[in-house]
């Protein structure tokens, strides 16, 4: 065993970061009725760690959200403020189904 050897077993690099999720657009469609229910909306999902911008369109009920965060994640958090009818945009209604 020569030194370099024993001195590379000190200096040994572990790596522990965990890998990053990708950036993803994830859009909603959430019926919001005034400026409440949108305030509401915008500051549950901005307050979500990796969340970079959130765009609310009350005309359209479309919540557009981009980010490193899990799509579920965002629906769900969106569902807590109260908006359970809330689903993923290119939704299918039932009726057409």
């Amino acid at each position: 065993m020569g030194a370099l050897d024993y001195l590379s077993n000190f200096c040994t690099v572990t790596s522990t970061r965990t890998k990053q999720k990708a950036m993803q657009t994830t859009e909603i469609k959430v019926r919001m009725d005034c400026n409440g229910c949108e305030r509401r909306v915008r500051n549950a999902v901005s307050s979500i760690k990796g969340v970079k911008s959130v765009e609310v369109n009350r005309k359209e009920s479309r919540v557009v959200m981009r980010g490193y965060v899990d799509p579920k994640k965002v629906l769900k958090r969106v569902r807590s403020t109260g908006k359970v009818r809330a689903q993923f945009w290119p939704y299918v209604e039932q009726h057409l189904v």
